[in-house]
């Protein structure tokens, strides 16, 4: 009898222990102790989407378990779609590689089927880091002074295929009558900046407000630029007496075109996960994610680097994916047309 006792008792304790080794135990933080964090950005080195991917790799590790170390690879092309189509088909699934996105992929299949190999419905969502307003800027220069100056003759502007600058120009050319003369073959609004400053081009289309004030504040200081539209689906405070490109629309159906575009200004600097990663990893990194809006050392060092950042859950990126999978037919037929590479550049 006093064997079987002590027997039950040690039994007893061993069925203790083990839970709570169980309940100390944790997969994500064994995961990611030690383990290197990687995260894509799909654009080059120096503009809005770098700038803002290693702000957030300086300061995502403490909100993750285990602590990874984060390190940022560029991987810029085809607007976005490069670093897309590697997140989607080779990245690895397990939580070690996520990317920063342009907003354009969310609409790339609509534009150019045949290069993405991608479902944005597919993906797992993170977040966003900001939701933007674009600007349409032109150098003190150029001639034009208020956005009527569009509609009566022709802007240079830089573009980088497949992305923005680009794409809103054609857009904007199509549905409004604007007269923009996209110059290709800069990879970074950064680069577009300097060709700004050298004269190479007069202006840009679709610039984040926030990259044009964190990359040349001393253009808006010294009144080097005017603003002359602002683009998106929402208008910016700070640009109250500047024409809205939405509100220029002619009729309801070309402002659902529009809005194809500039539907992805909500989603501006979004975070993927690749398909297949597990449930928890994925929940981690959401919630670290999620951490960001409330970390005040992220937000002072996004301040000093005069970087403006508003993070947006992952639900609301859901929501901008389901409003471009269920856009009416006419509609995504039209803005393929004008905004499709074999377009041309006009």
């Amino acid at each position: 009898m006093r064997f079987a006792a002590v027997a039950i008792a040690a039994l007893l304790i061993a069925n203790s222990a083990a839970r709570l080794a169980a309940a100390e135990a944790d997969p994500v933080r064994d995961f990611y102790a030690g383990r290197q964090l990687t995260i894509v950005v799909g654009a080059g080195a120096g503009g809005g989407y770098d700038l803002q991917a290693r702000l957030m790799a300086h300061h995502l590790s403490r909100h993750i378990p285990g602590n990874p170390t984060v390190v940022v690879q560029n991987m810029p092309g085809a607007g976005g779609v490069l670093a897309a189509n590697h997140i989607y088909n080779s990245a690895p699934a397990d939580g070690s590689t996520i990317a920063l996105l342009q907003r354009g992929a969310l609409a790339a299949k609509l534009i150019n089927p045949s290069g993405v190999r991608f479902d944005i419905g597919k993906l797992n969502w993170i977040g966003s880091l900001n939701s933007e307003t674009g600007a349409v800027v032109a150098w003190h220069m150029s001639g034009f002074t208020a956005a009527s100056d569009l509609f009566d003759k022709e802007l240079i502007v830089g573009g980088i295929a497949g992305a923005d600058p680009e794409t809103t120009a054609r857009l904007l050319n199509a549905l409004i009558g604007t007269k923009f003369k996209v110059v290709n073959g800069y990879n970074t609004t950064a680069q577009i900046a300097l060709a700004i400053e050298r004269g190479e081009v007069q202006g840009i289309v679709d610039w984040s407000w926030s990259s044009v004030k964190a990359m040349r504040p001393d253009w808006l200081r010294d009144d080097k630029v005017r603003v002359l539209m602002q683009v998106g689906m929402r208008k910016e405070p700070e640009l109250a007496d500047v024409p809205f490109a939405l509100d220029l629309a002619a009729d309801a159906a070309d402002r659902k075109v529009m809005e194809l575009q500039f539907a992805q200004k909500i989603a501006a600097r979004p975070l993927t996960a690749p398909p297949g990663i597990p449930a928890d990893r994925l929940g981690a990194l959401r919630a670290a994610f999620a951490a960001l809006a409330r970390d005040p050392a992220f937000l002072a060092d996004a301040e000093r680097s005069k970087l403006e950042v508003a993070p947006v859950p992952a639900e609301e990126i859901d929501k901008v994916v389901a409003l471009i999978a269920s856009a009416p037919p006419e509609a995504v037929e039209r803005y393929a047309k004008i905004v499709s590479p074999a377009t041309g550049s006009r």
